[in-house]
């Protein structure tokens, strides 16, 4: 059962998703929160969450800072972004705070439920839309003929850039074990190594990594 706290400022969305999730035999949802800081002490007095779906803009403790403040106190609960914004600088902030995910409220339900899973399970998780714009705003300021800087130049094996590629498209360890004829336990090493040689904190900091360094 995967444990879902719900956190936005309107009492009319909470309640109704919390209605759709609870339709979901595999999820539960523990609590609900009408800011970050609302989150943050329910999960402080001990209502678990394994994910938290968390609104950007709201009163209070914003879902930026709900977000950072979240996964350094309790860096075993992801958050996944929910929200109708789809500005540059929050979608940026949110990543960097550790979200991994960034859905916009426009979705079907079903998409809604399955990304759970999805964060769940240990990937990230972008909107398409946002996708599409990811690239670009990541791009930092450099001269138009500077080369971006190849994989193998950071003193990634053929294999590990093979994992972090997998890793950007949104594919899970077991997904990424059977791709690559791994066992997960071996792609969950290679992981490490690969968080360790570029100085990255997790699979959402590789994944924005290879969209500014890869292909």
């Amino acid at each position: 059962m995967i444990k879902v706290m719900i956190v936005d400022d309107d009492s009319f969305i909470r309640e109704s998703l919390k209605v759709l999730l609870g339709l979901d035999g595999e999820l539960e949802v523990t609590g609900t929160a009408g800011d970050g800081g609302e989150a943050l002490k329910l999960l402080g007095d001990g209502t678990e969450a394994d994910v938290v779906l968390m609104d950007i803009r709201m009163p209070g403790v914003d879902g930026v800072e709900g977000t950072r403040q979240i996964r350094a106190q309790f860096p075993q609960t992801s958050v996944l972004m929910l929200t109708t914004f789809d500005d540059d600088e929050y979608i940026i902030e949110a990543l960097r705070g550790g979200a991994s995910g960034y859905l916009l409220k426009n979705i079907p339900p079903d998409r809604i439920i399955q990304g759970i899973k999805t964060v769940h399970a240990g990937s990230m998780l972008i909107h398409p839309d946002i996708a599409r714009k990811l690239t670009g705003l990541l791009q930092p300021p450099a001269p138009a003929a500077a080369p971006a800087r190849p994989l193998e130049s950071y003193g990634l094996t053929q294999t590990e850039q093979a994992v972090v590629s997998l890793i950007a498209e949104g594919h899970t360890n077991k997904e990424i074990a059977a791709s690559l004829f791994l066992s997960e336990g071996t792609v969950k090493n290679y992981i490490t190594e690969i968080l360790s040689k570029l100085e990255l904190r997790d699979r959402t900091q590789i994944a924005i990594f290879y969209l500014k360094n890869g292909r």
